[in-house]
């Protein structure tokens, strides 16, 4: 069946659409785009389904989004993603905005039990029949003209995210379709928190093991690779690779050489920061002992992982009662943030990851079941 294309390459027609668009219950809308060598992700293609059609926003041509930034945050119009997070900073590198309502078919279907995780392939071959063909996903989307192959690939799935949604959304009760989009104003609250550069150390791999002297240094080289990163639109591991953050804390080379031997330290980086760094780490060593940061707990023991299963099965018992996909009920960073909160022998808070429905319906099992523990 061919596919009723329609091209958006100037402001006039943009505004035209978009005012079309805001009379519709819903849109399915989708990203093309190029990461390989920048922080940030440069939009090729943005694609829009009504349901009927596909229309394909050539964004190399559009220099005012106002009216798109309107569908996006209008109330009253439902707009459709799928597996949605990198589609979300393209769309908020573009716009300066995100879209809400948030209906991200991939939770949908792990909502319907359909699969966790699904692939849009995947999920378009068991919710419509359809097998879609591959192939496309990694081409050069900046290119211009775009192949006949690439514009078929990129209006097929526009069209077919929207047939997707139709044949889903009668599916789930009104409660699930509530946490479908729950679940993505959360995905868009999370992109809109500003990451504070300074706190990123507490992520970094085995920053547990260092001591707070040694934490200061690593604070320090985590924000400045993080503010590089952005500044020089590059990918984090093009300032420094990440494996060698924690031997550079711990080891705190002060000269060129010693800073060359560090553990997975690219020669670019020592050509073009090592002056810069070994200043850093001089400058971070010399802080005082009041400004270290506090100590990083360590891992979970071993024998905590028989609790951890325990609360695991709170989820799992809540999932099967309500025939959702066990792994979208509680996520392993949430459970050991609970186990973390009060391990061995309490008292446990609930962590503020643990939010909404979850939060609701299982926060006090969860409670529970570790006051139970504790008293065997």
């Amino acid at each position: 069946m061919a596919i009723d294309i329609h091209w958006i390459r100037d402001d006039a027609s943009l505004a035209s659409h978009c005012a079309q668009w805001l009379g519709l219950p819903y849109v399915a809308l989708d990203t093309e785009f190029m990461r390989v060598d920048t922080f940030f992700p440069i939009a090729g293609l943005i694609q829009v389904g009504d349901g009927a059609r596909a229309y394909l926003i050539d964004p190399l041509l559009i220099s005012d989004w106002t009216p798109l930034v309107g569908l996006l945050e209008n109330p009253a119009v439902i707009k459709v993603l799928h597996a949605c997070s990198e589609d979300l900073e393209v769309l908020l590198r573009l716009t300066g905005t995100l879209p809400t309502p948030l209906f991200d078919t991939q939770l949908a279907a792990a909502y319907l039990n359909l699969g966790f995780s699904m692939g849009y392939s995947r999920l378009v071959q068991e919710v419509l029949g359809i097998e879609l063909p591959k192939g496309e996903t990694r081409s050069d989307w900046l290119k211009r003209p775009l192949s006949d192959t690439q514009i078929s690939y990129a209006a097929e799935d526009a069209v077919h995210l929207a047939e997707v949604y139709e044949k889903l959304r009668p599916q789930l009760s009104d409660d699930k379709f509530g946490w479908v989009l729950e679940d993505g104003a959360e995905l868009v609250a999370q992109l809109r928190r500003e990451i504070d550069p300074n706190e990123l150390y507490r992520d970094a791999k085995l920053a547990w093991k260092l001591s707070r002297a040694q934490l200061a240094v690593l604070r320090e080289l985590c924000a400045w690779r993080e503010r590089e990163a952005r500044a020089r639109d590059l990918p984090r591991n093009r300032v420094i690779r990440e494996n060698a953050l924690w031997p550079l804390a711990r080891t705190q080379p002060d000269n060129l050489a010693t800073l060359a031997r560090i553990e997975d330290m690219h020669p670019r980086t020592v050509r073009q920061d090592g002056e810069f760094l070994l200043g850093l780490i001089k400058q971070a060593a010399s802080v005082p002992p009041a400004d270290w940061p506090p100590a990083l707990p360590e891992p979970l023991p071993i024998e905590a992982s028989a609790v951890l299963k325990q609360l695991r099965a709170i989820g799992q018992a809540e999932a099967e009662r309500l025939n959702i996909a066990p792994e979208l009920m509680l996520r392993k960073k949430t459970l050991e943030a609970l186990l973390k909160s009060g391990y061995p022998n309490g008292p446990y808070q609930l962590p503020d990851s643990l939010r909404g429905w979850r939060r609701e319906l299982m926060g006090q099992a969860l409670l529970d079941s570790l006051a139970s523990a504790g008293e065997q």
